[in-house]
């Protein structure tokens, strides 16, 4: 090993196999119990749940541990109007004229459509950028490397977290999300991302009816 810094690992933990199936059990049970929602409670949400699910979300590995990432939380709710009406008035563009028959209908089981009232109502929306390129410590322009894949694993993390700690969330990507640049400030080598909306889940919340494919229809084991 050459060019980097290395220390012993000494933060790893080993269990005993028979521990090791409960716990991947526990944590397949609670994972089951996710569901994203659409239907949020105004409940407030303390921000210090918010800054430990996204400091979790931050360990996630990256390419060349580059982290390109700016998560932008937003709570204001004069910004959250503003990222509502720019939001649908996207949404009504492509359900008016953009969207084919067949993507509607494929989401038409969801019970999605060109309003967001969520936007409104939940404490937080997560506004996360992925950065195209970095800078060095002299303003030098630095390449970023798996960019997507980077952000898309630090997104799960956060969205893992999120649910971990006891609240509910939504994964939005606007057709086109380059308002969020202008909205929330933010230069141009980011790129919107999603919009992962959280909070308590509405008291009369429902979910659709779904299957998820099992394990065989996902995995290969060679």
């Amino acid at each position: 090993m050459s060019g980097g810094i290395f220390v012993p690992y000494t933060a790893y933990r080993e269990y005993p196999v028979e521990q090791m199936k409960q716990r991947t059990a526990d944590f397949f049970a609670e994972m089951k119990r996710r569901r994203s929602v659409r239907d949020f409670s105004n409940r407030p949400v303390p921000l210090e749940i918010i800054q430990d699910c996204i400091r979790a979300a931050a360990r996630a590995p990256s390419g060349a541990n580059n982290q390109p990432w700016t998560l932008v939380v937003v709570s204001d709710p004069e910004v959250k109007k503003q990222i509502h009406q720019a939001a649908e008035a996207v949404e009504r563009e492509f359900y008016t004229s953009e969207a084919t028959k067949d993507w509607v209908d494929a989401l038409d089981h969801l019970g999605t459509n060109q309003f967001k009232p969520f936007l409104l109502t939940a404490p937080y929306l997560i506004a996360i950028f992925a950065q195209r390129h970095g800078y060095d410590a002299d303003g030098r322009k630095k390449k970023h490397y798996y960019v997507q894949q980077s952000v898309g694993i630090a997104t799960g993390f956060l969205i893992t977290a999120l649910h971990h700690a006891g609240l509910t969330s939504l994964t939005y990507t606007p057709a086109k999300m380059a308002f969020l640049n202008k909205l929330l400030s933010r230069p141009s080598n980011e790129k919107p991302f999603m919009i992962l909306v959280t909070g308590y889940p509405a008291d009369d919340v429902q979910v659709p009816v779904l299957q998820k494919k099992s394990l065989e229809e996902v995995a290969v084991f060679i």
